[in-house]
């Protein structure tokens, strides 16, 4: 069964896979130059779990991320060293591109108030902005950012396959509910998949009762409770839980993501700011800042619920980004207020939203001035992602550039030191390990690599 656009005959579905796949190789080509950084020495490189497929089944097969893991394992296996690991990053964003499109058409094919043009313009554009917006790049440039893009592969697959099997049992409960369960041994954060379900099928034209929407979804549902069975029982996901609970108070926690979840939206337009280490405070009391914040975030979130019945793609949109940040930006508390690669699946909605919008604007414009703009605003954030690209290329560049936009975070110029002494630069990273003393007296890590350059000039430990 082929999307609605194509039995239309409106438009071909092949040619445009080629462009969405050519546009995300032209972005990333510079990416496969990068560098190991930050975790990718404790979860891949000095981790032996992922170094054999035999330590895989030993340890990290039965512990948290086993999928995750074992793609770990098996790009370690293959070799070809970093080159290897960003090939298959790439891949995999490539591939969610390309799920993006399909599903986005799937999604608005049915809908009453949009033309057809509309209802081809807008997946296209969208999943365009997906493959080429910089702030995609910490989830495939940065080499354990795959945590979400992987995650996303399968999230993705199992909802176009439950799109595509409306009318087929075998695609909507055994295909889709498979797809997600994968994607869950990838990343936790995927358990929001039977929620996402009920929000695509709320949102789609020719929508039906809650009794059949639930009565289509059973497998996905029955899926979660025994997923999350099996992650409470877990030893691995249960240390995981009390380390993250253990992180700061709930308060706390609540309104410091109040200002996470803000910052976090200002990386779709801030695109020269992106930073892999932000310097995000722990907020311990209401204060008017946070009290603004709050207000516009409910506000954006009714709009939201607003929208759904007249501009679903806005409700939709809207709610699909706050649904997706709901696991990491929320309640449970995470070491890292806030990174970038949680907006990897969470935006998707958005640039749907936007590009939905832009054609019903737009459509008394040629239609040439139409793709002239559109292009012109592809390859200017195209260009920023491979900007941001060259700064993973090697572990001191990406350093340097955090520390001009976290300059009051300790962490981050003991990475810089770190950087410095792996290139011989001793001077520069003693300097960067006083620095990092400096912004936080008694940082331990800090004090132990400055000790081991002084001493033996070794290159310290990574934080």
């Amino acid at each position: 069964m082929e999307p609605a656009a194509v039995r239309r005959g409106s438009v071909s579905v092949r040619p445009r896979i080629l462009i969405l796949i050519a546009s995300v190789l032209l972005a990333y080509l510079n990416a496969f130059r990068g560098a190991f950084q930050f975790d990718d020495f404790n979860v891949i490189v000095n981790n032996p779990s992922v170094h054999s497929l035999q330590a895989w089944f030993e340890g990290a097969a039965g512990g948290i991320r086993p999928l995750l893991k074992l793609s770990y394992t098996l790009n370690w296996v293959a070799g070809g060293g970093p080159f290897g690991f960003h090939l298959f990053n790439t891949s995999v964003h490539s591939l969610n591109t390309v799920l993006v499109y399909l599903l986005f058409v799937r999604l608005i094919e049915r809908t009453p108030s949009l033309s057809e043009r509309e209802a081809s313009l807008a997946p296209m554009g969208a999943a365009l902005i997906f493959a080429l917006h910089p702030v995609q790049t910490e989830a495939v440039t940065y080499i354990c950012g795959r945590s979400a893009s992987l995650m996303a592969f399968f999230y993705l697959a199992g909802a176009y396959a439950y799109l595509k099997g409306a009318d087929s049992g075998r695609w909507r409960h055994v295909i889709s509910p498979a797809l997600f369960a994968a994607s869950v041994m990838v990343k936790e954060t995927a358990v929001t998949f039977p929620f996402a379900l009920a929000l695509l099928e709320f949102c789609r034209g020719g929508r039906k009762g809650v009794k059949e929407i639930a009565r289509r979804q059973w497998a996905h549902w029955a899926a979660l409770f025994l997923l999350l069975a099996i992650m409470l029982g877990s030893r691995g996901y249960n240390y995981f839980i009390s380390v993250s609970v253990a992180e700061r108070p709930l308060v706390e926690n609540v309104l410091s993501q109040i200002n996470g979840v803000a910052y976090l939206i200002t990386r779709f337009f801030f695109i020269d700011r992106l930073n892999i280490d932000p310097d995000l405070p722990v907020i311990t009391g209401w204060s008017p800042a946070v009290i603004a914040t709050s207000v516009l975030l409910v506000i954006f979130f009714v709009i939201g619920i607003l929208s759904l019945k007249r501009r679903p793609w806005i409700g939709f949109g809207i709610l699909w980004f706050f649904l997706h940040l709901i696991p990491t930006n929320s309640i449970l508390p995470r070491l890292d207020i806030a990174n970038e690669r949680h907006l990897y699946l969470a935006g998707a909605g958005l640039f749907l939203a936007f590009m939905v919008e832009a054609a019903k604007i737009t459509g008394a414009l040629g239609a040439v001035k139409v793709k002239v703009v559109f292009f012109i605003f592809l390859l200017i954030i195209g260009s920023f992602t491979v900007r941001r690209n060259h700064v993973y290329r090697s572990e001191t560049a990406l350093w340097e550039d955090t520390a001009g936009k976290s300059p009051s975070k300790a962490r981050v110029f003991n990475n810089l030191g770190y950087a410095y002494s792996a290139e011989g630069r001793i001077d520069e990273a003693r300097l960067a390990y006083l620095e990092a003393l400096r912004l936080r007296p008694g940082f331990k890590t800090a004090e132990r690599n400055l000790l081991s350059l002084d001493r033996s000039k070794l290159k310290g430990t990574p934080y």
